[in-house]
């Protein structure tokens, strides 16, 4: 996917990239405010904004250089199978990206001065880029989940015809650093 970049995308891209702390200081605020991610509201502030702060870099550079499936793919694999390990369920780590894009969404569309009509065209063709990044990340993120669950059964002697009764889908199982 590639167009032609304007003023809009390069300030977002510049906002991304330095103020990414700051994205995630307001993530853990919707955080604090869901009362359904238990996983996650039993987490300190700092690392909360620790665990969120990678995001904003990768969707900056997304944005900027359009979309790499590989650079994307990596990524969410490895948040999924991070997440599973450290006990989180998937819901609730599908719903934590999930205030992660609302998060993104909400600056542009409050913070990001929208006050004419160029600029709220071209932010509409932004917020297709970020709908896309983080659909297509919440894909990869399920695979890595699922992935590390269906590995951590096979080690426990789960019967391989229970596992793929139960598993209809396809895994990457890229070796675990």
């Amino acid at each position: 996917m590639h167009y032609i970049k304007n003023m809009v995308d390069n300030q977002l891209i510049d906002t991304l990239n330095l103020q990414g702390r700051d994205f995630a200081k307001r993530w853990k605020e919707r955080i604090r405010k869901a009362p359904q991610l238990k996983h996650y509201g039993a987490m300190d502030d700092d690392a909360l904004v620790e665990m969120n702060s990678a995001f904003y870099p990768l969707l900056s550079r997304t944005i900027d250089r359009g979309l790499d499936r590989g650079q994307l793919g990596d990524f969410f694999v490895r948040i999924g199978k991070e997440r599973m390990k450290a006990g989180f369920p998937i819901s609730e780590v599908i719903y934590a990206v999930n205030l992660t894009q609302q998060t993104v969404i909400s600056y542009i569309m409050t913070d990001f001065g929208l006050d004419n009509p160029m600029r709220m065209y071209q932010a509409m063709g932004i917020l297709n880029h970020v709908a896309e990044f983080f659909l297509l990340g919440c894909f990869y993120l399920t695979k890595g989940f699922l992935e590390s669950t269906y590995t951590n059964m096979k080690n426990s002697s789960v019967a391989e015809e229970i596992l793929k009764q139960n598993f209809k889908d396809d895994f990457f199982f890229k070796k675990e650093s």
